[in-house]
């Protein structure tokens, strides 16, 4: 019997009571600060859009002066270890896990649990737990948005103390863990960016070609609303899906898209792609096909481009809002052309990085993820009880 089996035995053998959480939680939602009364340093102010990842991110918030009001706004400071709840678009519950202060911005909620029968993240993990039950009582327009009262006629069960502290440390180990692997995956992306630049900066390449004088570059053209079940996966940009249509492939290539939009003025191109084997390539992309991969590695090429778009692929996109690019000025795009062993150098060792930090079957991802899914588990499991009277 595990210790949390034996605390609920001792304590809670026939069940816990479930209450309205205004009956043992104080709660108010925010101030109206001025957007025009907004500065660039001065008290932060939260706003649901600094809640994230279960917690507050005092990296984007606005800012104002304590002087510019003549309320007093100390009830609306979020002190260290406070929960707070965005109450509108996407409903989100943080705490402050850091040992900075800010103010309550209106449409954020903050919580005072009665810490004679409510342990502060005890109630935390509730609130996480209960985010879809408060969601679900909500009528009107798409826009999700949560009353105090809402919140107060939330139902939580309320096992003693002592069962709450367990359930606290249970939970707050899968936290530490999965935040111990977060890290982790941060420092090997920065490992891979660092290498990326070791390996890839075009300076230390002696030898230039043109993708043209190397490659033959296809442009797709098969409609996505035309795909049809066959033996080749279609590449698109957003999906996969099968066709059996002319524009089919069986090689190692690189797909890049065509089209693209401005972001801020500036064009942008999220990703290339790398496709292995058979394929039929989607009409908003072009496949850059090697013609001999002895020579050239489509991976090799893959990484480059990948790492060297936003000055070798970017540049070629011309337009207004939708811009895009042409296959002929692909053609012209200078690579470098080390030697085979050395393209299959720094493909062996990318390849390794790639998988650490973005595969999601395999790595520090697929880890994360299936860590998540245990806390997530466990937190319903932990946070569900009897109640009292119901056998």
């Amino acid at each position: 019997m595990s210790k949390l089996e034996e605390l609920i035995q001792r304590y809670c053998p026939d069940g816990v009571e479930y209450v309205k959480l205004g009956r043992v939680c104080g709660f108010i939602s925010g101030f109206a600060f001025k957007a025009s009364l907004f500065h660039k340093e001065g008290e932060p102010v939260c706003k649901t859009t600094n809640i994230q990842q279960n917690a507050i991110d005092f990296s984007n918030m606005e800012y104002f002066h304590l002087d510019d009001y003549d309320t007093c706004l100390d009830r609306y400071l979020i002190m260290p270890q406070d929960i707070v709840i965005g109450m509108s678009g996407t409903i989100k519950v943080g705490i402050n896990n850091s040992n900075r202060k800010c103010y309550l911005n209106q449409r954020v909620g903050k919580f005072s649990p009665n810490k004679e029968v409510l342990n502060n993240r005890y109630l935390f993990y509730i609130l996480l737990n209960s985010t879809d039950t408060l969601c679900e009582g909500i009528t009107g327009g798409s826009v999700k948005n949560l009353s105090n009262n809402d919140i107060n006629n939330l139902e939580i069960p309320i096992p003693p103390l002592p069962v709450q502290e367990e359930i606290v440390r249970v939970l707050d180990t899968f936290t530490e863990l999965q935040a111990e692997l977060q890290a982790e995956l941060q420092k090997r992306e920065q490992q891979y960016d660092y290498y990326q630049d070791l390996l890839l900066n075009k300076s230390q390449f002696s030898h230039l070609v043109s993708i043209g004088d190397v490659c033959d570059i296809k442009k797709g053209n098969t409609p996505i609303q035309k795909a049809k079940e066959g033996d080749y996966p279609l590449v698109v940009t957003t999906m996969e899906r099968r066709s059996s249509d002319t524009y089919q492939f069986n090689a190692n290539a690189v797909c890049i898209p065509l089209i693209s939009s401005r972001g801020h003025g500036v064009a942008s191109l999220n990703h290339v792609y790398y496709q292995e084997g058979k394929f039929a390539l989607g009409n908003i992309l072009c496949a850059v096909i090697p013609h001999d991969e002895k020579v050239l590695k489509a991976k090799f090429l893959y990484y480059y481009l990948e790492y060297a778009k936003d000055y070798t692929l970017v540049p070629l996109m011309k337009g207004g809002a939708n811009v895009s690019m042409h296959c002929y000025d692909i053609e012209k795009v200078k690579i470098p052309l080390p030697s085979l062993e050395e393209q299959e150098r720094i493909a062996y060792i990318l390849d390794r990085f790639d998988a650490l930090t973005n595969d999601l079957t395999a790595g520090l991802p697929a880890e994360i993820d299936k860590r998540r899914q245990q806390y997530e588990f466990y937190r319903d499991k932990l946070l569900t009880f009897k109640r009292i009277g119901n056998d």
